[in-house]
């Protein structure tokens, strides 16, 4: 049941409470380390426990501010003397310097920011010569030439705040930063979280949880010193973003299932309740509520704490496939950006108005997002969310890559998750993907072993389709560098270009798959494979395979009535259930259906799968008709309520070169 505006506050402000309480036992005596049980991050054990400080700060800080300082808990004091010990050359608990670890600059924006909030009741009482050693600490982050993504916006809060209280600033660091983030920015609200290749390619929660909360909040920290012009520049920005994000939600209250750094979970909030927060948002209050509501409520209810109370590194429950080697055990507590809501008064709107549905449950909406290259399907009988992804793949297109299964499928939802295997603390991550097959269209090798799609390049996107195109690539190894890609070699093969149609619970994929020279015109020799979503299911109850000949739809009944189904609409006759175990953020065991080519794909064939998701599979398909048309194919799709899509692809340039076999250095 839906929760009174009252309770819904109250609700917040008792799950921050115990989620505080709960790290306090993990801490050192003068509270400046928060060392929480679990795997140590890359970083090591000290860092982590900076970390475990300053992203539970940040959380105290909302937490406080809300409530004018109100303070039942003495966050106040107890945060304040992990300050000075923190900050303290010779205490035992000091804090790595900026220098020593590279991570403590990510840390320093949270406790910049969290000293900004909670300024009457923290900072403003600290003795003078601990304010002074804080601002010791921070000083150098000036002058540092920061990587070129959302890290250049932990140097412009550090040193805004520095700059409020009499510390280091630079203007040409803030003036670098403005102007980095109005190079990433991609139109319709939606930011690259840096450049990969020179292009914008780089499209994840990041986008929300990093690229819009903080340049508002550097203009809130300055004030009127802002730049003019700046604040609004930015609130119009969030404005149109929302407009988007606010359909990335299902009813269940998941956000959307992909990108990295899934395990901050609720973060996910941050650029909502920023929206609120800085009038930068098209949703009504009682909406805004209504998805921090659901979203909470989500991960509540599938376990994101453990027995004593803590975040674990995972999506549900813990799971290590969907982590980075930077995730140490607080890197989860980014989660308190989705508390910001706790710093609005509680007679802000957000907390007095009704709840209104979801965009999710409301009604069935189908929206093209052109800057990141999504198609978005929104049911509201089973209140899923889908998007088809022909855009931005985090990759450098001037080489190939090993596919990261949270950035290179073909689609995802807020219902199912991609299938990660990879795990960092045995040097791979869950860009570790040695046999992509769930949402994934790929040529299999003489061994059986599935293509790589990174690299992908967009052909364009419209209004409800997609076409993209990759080469084919199978690489030796599985060497992972978490940052630069895999430094690994690669056997290139053919060009396989894909276009999707997206309406309700289905898509229509494409693909044709062409030769990457005329010497092999005359020489298919991979089986084309589609697959299809990748569901959890009861692992007493896990689907067999089906007949190498069967052209029934494979189909795929997950836990709670999830349907995923794969059909045949045009050459992929044969049909198949795959089924593995640890390899899924949503469940221990989970399936996936796939179609087959029978045989060596032809090339300059079009080849077509109906592909599903949603909480029946007892509804009409569309028909699919193809063509050839002046060197390209078409699929001629009719939808059952009588609206049709045309999907068209071209065939691959001849003059455009293969990317090089070995990664450079």
């Amino acid at each position: 049941m839906p929760r009174t505006p009252a309770e819904s506050r109250a609700h917040w402000e008792q799950t921050a409470d115990r989620m505080l309480l709960a790290v306090r036992p993990y801490a050192t005596d003068k509270h400046a380390l928060i060392n929480l049980p679990g795997v140590p991050s890359i970083n090591g054990a000290l860092s982590d426990g900076l970390e475990g400080f300053a992203r539970t700060f940040l959380l105290a800080a909302f937490r406080l501010a809300g409530t004018g300082g109100q303070d039942p808990h003495d966050l106040a004091d107890w945060y304040a003397r992990g300050l000075a010990a923190g900050t303290d050359p010779s205490n035992p608990e000091r804090w790595p310097t900026l220098a020593e670890c590279n991570q403590a600059k990510v840390e320093a924006a949270s406790i910049a920011l969290a000293l900004h909030e909670t300024r009457p009741w923290i900072w403003d009482r600290l003795e003078r010569n601990v304010q002074q050693r804080v601002l010791d600490w921070l000083s150098p982050m000036v002058g540092e030439v920061m990587p070129g993504n959302n890290w250049i916006w932990f140097q412009a809060i550090t040193e805004a705040f520095a700059r409020t209280v009499g510390g280091d600033w630079r203007q040409q660091d803030i003036d670098r930063t403005i102007a980095l983030t109005d190079g990433w920015y991609a139109g319709d609200g939606w930011y690259s979280d840096g450049l990969t290749g020179g292009e914008r390619r780089n499209f994840d929660h990041y986008n929300g949880w990093a690229m819009h909360l903080y340049p508002l909040w550097f203009c809130r920290i300055l004030g009127e010193a802002a730049p003019v012009g700046l604040l609004d520049r930015y609130r119009r920005r969030l404005v149109r973003f929302l407009a988007d994000q606010r359909l990335l939600v299902g009813a269940n209250g998941s956000p959307l299932v992909q990108g990295r750094s899934l395990t901050y979970r609720h973060a996910a909030l941050a650029p909502l309740w920023t929206g609120a927060l800085f009038d930068a948002t098209p949703l009504a209050p009682g909406e805004t509520r209504a998805i921090a509501d659901r979203m909470l409520d989500h991960f509540t209810a599938h376990g994101a704490t453990d027995e004593q109370g803590l975040l674990t590194l995972g999506w549900h429950q813990p799971y290590r496939g969907i982590l980075q080697v930077y995730s140490g055990p607080a890197s989860p507590y980014w989660a308190s950006k989705g508390f910001i809501g706790l710093a609005l008064p509680p007679d802000h709107p957000v907390w007095t108005e009704p709840e209104i549905p979801l965009a999710a449950e409301e009604s069935d909406f189908t929206r093209s997002l052109k800057a990141p290259g999504w198609l978005v399907s929104g049911t509201a009988a089973d209140g899923v969310v889908r998007v088809v992804n022909h855009g931005g793949d985090h990759a450098d297109t001037s080489r190939p890559h090993a596919d990261d299964p949270c950035y290179a499928r073909f689609a995802y939802s807020t219902h199912t998750a991609p299938e990660t295997p990879g795990d960092p603390t045995a040097g791979q991550g869950a860009c570790a993907d040695t046999d992509p097959l769930d949402n994934a269209v790929v040529l299999l090798d003489a061994a059986g072993r599935a293509c790589h799609r990174r690299p992908t390049n967009t052909i364009c996107v419209g209004d409800t389709t997609a076409v993209s195109r990759s080469r084919a690539h199978w690489p030796d190894d599985t060497t992972w560098d978490p940052f630069g890609g895999p430094d690994t070699r690669y056997t290139l093969g053919p060009w396989i270009t894909v276009g999707s149609a997206l309406r309700g619970s289905v898509e229509v994929r494409a693909v044709r798959v062409d030769p990457a020279s005329a010497d092999d015109a005359e020489q298919p020799r991979h089986v084309l494979c589609v697959g299809g979503w990748a569901v959890p299911v009861d692992a007493g109850e896990s689907p067999s395979p089906k007949g190498p000949t069967d052209r029934e739809p494979a189909r795929v009944v997950g836990m709670g009535g999830l349907v995923s189904s794969l059909s045949d609409a045009c050459g992929l006759p044969s049909s198949a259930v795959v089924v593995r175990t640890g390899t899924n953020a949503l469940g221990d065991t989970s399936a996936t259906p796939v179609r087959h080519s029978d045989g060596p794909a032809p090339y300059g064939t079009l080849h077509v799968a109906l592909v599903h998701l949603g909480g029946t599979d007892e509804l009409p398909l569309p028909e699919v008709a193809t063509q050839a048309q002046d060197g390209a194919l078409l699929a001629q799709v009719a939808w059952p309520d009588g609206t049709c899509d045309t999907i068209r692809l071209p065939a691959p340039d001849p003059g455009y070169e293969p990317r090089p076999e070995r990664s450079p250095k």
